[in-house]
């Protein structure tokens, strides 16, 4: 236990003199703090540029809650939860093959670090990506998951920040269930797996943005403003009763595995879920929704 405890102290320092290097440290081209406020800052000029709904405002409905958001979870969370738990699950998994005479090394398949360094980051990029696909599916069709989800559904206009619009508990889930694959391929440096990050960051902004962009025949490859509106639509289509278009950066696997959705424009449909109306408005209750309400099926 001592282990663990010590792990999650490292892991707090750790990550909380990292966070303050970000912050006052703006000489090197992978820092997440100034590379999230520059995607934003460009992608929000885009929208001002070029609105596809051109009666919402600048400043949109839920605008500096979302902001908010965003900060919190891309750098607080981190902080206060996520590095802590993940690097502790990723010990106490290794310490769970380790009673069997397993490692996680031993079913790892092959490292990308040997590959040539594009063929490495595709793979990473495309495993990660279906990873996450799966496990967003996962957010929409189980009932408990789902109450966490319904944060970043609660957005009614949809805008870049509210890309970073969701609970807490998502990225634990996320990052768990990433843990097995990317730990059975090895690993990258973290520079390179900036490359990664930035990108699929820069494309979930352009997701949620009010832009009117599918990216013409790459629509069937990469998620887009098109597509996503979609997923938020508050009315489902009668075959997908639990939501459509789970693509994060990738419509791909949409298209593979039939949850594609786009029948037409989606410009002015209505975003939500059934129910919203008296789901919390404000970022303490939205945190607290599920421990405030008893179970319920998939609304």
């Amino acid at each position: 236990m001592d282990k663990y405890i010590d792990l999650i102290k490292n892991s707090y320092s750790g990550y909380w003199n990292y966070l303050k290097n970000e912050i006052i440290t703006i000489n090197h081209w992978d820092n997440y703090f100034y590379g999230l406020i520059v995607i934003s800052f460009l992608v929000w000029i885009l929208e001002i540029a070029f609105p596809w709904r051109k009666n919402q405002s600048v400043f949109r409905k839920d605008f500096w809650l979302d902001t908010f958001y965003m900060f919190f979870n891309f750098f607080l969370l981190n902080l206060i939860i996520l590095i802590a738990l993940t690097d502790t699950f990723a010990a106490f998994f290794n310490d769970i093959l380790g009673l069997v005479g397993l490692s996680i090394s031993s079913f790892k398949l092959f490292d990308v670090d040997t590959l040539p360094l594009g063929l490495g980051l595709l793979i990473f990029f495309i495993v990660s990506d279906f990873t996450q696909w799966n496990t967003h599916r996962l957010l929409h069709r189980i009932p408990m998951l789902w109450d966490f989800h319904k944060v970043h559904h609660s957005v009614k206009e949809m805008g870049f920040a509210a890309h970073l619009r969701y609970h807490w508990m998502e990225p634990i889930l996320y990052k768990s269930l990433l843990y097995i694959p990317i730990a059975i391929i090895g690993g990258f440096d973290a520079q390179h797996v900036a490359i990664v990050h930035f990108f699929s960051i820069t494309v979930g902004h352009l997701n949620h943005a009010n832009l009117g962009w599918d990216y013409g025949v790459l629509k069937y490859v990469f998620n887009n403003p098109k597509m996503h509106i979609w997923h938020h639509a508050k009315a489902l289509p009668e075959h997908e009763s639990y939501g459509v278009n789970y693509g994060l950066t990738l419509s791909i696997w949409d298209y593979l595995f039939k949850t594609s959705y786009v029948p037409s424009s989606g410009r002015d449909i209505e975003l939500g879920f059934d129910g919203d109306e008296k789901f919390p408005t404000d970022f303490i209750r939205q945190e607290l929704y599920l421990f405030s309400r008893k179970q319920k099926p998939h609304e």
